[in-house]
C-alpha cells in the first residue's frame, strides 16, 4: 500500500508498506534547509512518529547530489528567516528525530554538510551511497552546531575525529565515513533504494514496543547535550549578529575565501 501527499512545498512524505519516506525537495539548493523546510519536517516526522501502521521512518533529499546541505545562505542574514532562537527550529527537528519512537534511517545520496551532516548523525542509521560525501562547514561560513552536532558526534566517532571535522572542514568519502563508524553500509548508488528497504523490512519484523525501549534507552545516556545545544544555541544567535559571522557569509555568496582573521584584528 502506497500513501503520498502533495500538501508540503519543500518536502515529500511518502507511505509505503510500514515505511514513511521524508525527502527534502530543494534539489536546486543541494536540498538545504530554511525556516519553512524545517517547520515542513516537523510536522512530517510528528506524522509519521505517531502513525502505529509506520514502522521505519527514511529521511532523505531529492535527486542524486545531495542528502542535505544545512541551513539555506540565502536565507540567511543575520538570522535564518523562520522561528526559533537563531530563525530556524532545527534544535526541535534534532530532538524529535530522537523522539520519535521508531528507527529513522538516513538514506545518504550525495552531499551530507553542514546541518544536513549532523541531522545524518541524529537518524538511528545511515546508510549511504557510494557517491556520498560528509563533513562540515561552519567555521568556514561563519557558524557551528554547540550541541548534538559537536558533542554527540564525539560520541558516535570520538573526540580526535570530531574535532578534526569541525576544526578542518574537510569533505570525506563515503568509505571514509564507514571505516570511522559514521554510517552503517555503503552501496552503489543504484541499489541504495533496495538497500534501505531491506534494512527497513528487517527492522519490520521486530517488536515495535521493544524497538522504542531500545530507542529512549540509547537516548537517555546523551540527553543532557540537548541542553548543552539550549545554551549553545542561544550564544549562536548573539554570534550571527557580529560582523565575522556576517562576513563568513558574504563570503560564502560571493565564492571567496572570508576574512574573519582580519575583522578580528580591528574589532
Amino acid at each position: 500500500m502506497t500513501l503520498s501527499t502533495t500538501n508540503y512545498e519543500d518536502i515529500l512524505y511518502d507511505v509505503t508498506d510500514g515505511v514513511a519516506t521524508i525527502t527534502i525537495n530543494r534539489a536546486d539548493r543541494y536540498n538545504a534547509f530554511r525556516g519553512q523546510t524545517c517547520m515542513e519536517l516537523l510536522d512530517a516526522f510528528n506524522r509519521a512518529g505517531w502513525d502505529k501502521s509506520i514502522g521505519v521512518i527514511v529521511l532523505t533529499g531529492a535527486g542524486d547530489k545531495a542528502f542535505c546541505t544545512g541551513g539555506d545562505q540565502s536565507a540567511h542574514e543575520g538570522q535564518y528567516d523562520g522561528r526559533g532562537i537563531i530563525g530556524l527550529p532545527v534544535e526541535e527537528l534534532q530532538t524529535l528525530i530522537r523522539q520519535v519512537p521508531k528507527p529513522v534511517i538516513a538514506r545518504v545520496n550525495g552531499f551530507a554538510i553542514g546541518g544536513g551532516h549532523v541531522l545524518h548523525v541524529l537518524c538511528d542509521l545511515s546508510i549511504a551511497s557510494e557517491t556520498a560525501i560528509f563533513g562540515q562547514v561552519g567555521p568556514k561560513v561563519g557558524s557551528v552546531d554547540p550541541g548534538f552536532g559537536t558533542a554527540y558526534l564525539s560520541r558516535v566517532i570520538g573526540e580526535k575525529r570530531a574535532r578534526e571535522i569541525w576544526y578542518l572542514c574537510r569533505k570525506y568519502s563515503a568509505q571514509q565515513a564507514l571505516e570511522w563508524g559514521l554510517v552503517n553500509a555503503v552501496v552503489p548508488p543504484e541499489q541504495l533504494d533496495e538497500e534501505v528497504r531491506k534494512w527497513c523490512d528487517e527492522i519490520l519484523e521486530k517488536s515495535p514496543t521493544a524497538l522504542s525501549i531500545a530507542k529512549r534507552s540509547f537516548n537517555a545516556d546523551s540527553e543532557n547535550i540537548a541542553g548543552i545545544g539550549a545554551l549553545g544555541m542561544q550564544a549562536l544567535s548573539l554570534y550571527y549578529d557580529t560582523e565575522e559571522s556576517k562576513e563568513g557569509v558574504a563570503a560564502f555568496k560571493e565564492k571567496r575565501k572570508p576574512n574573519f582573521r582580519v575583522l578580528r584584528r580591528l574589532a
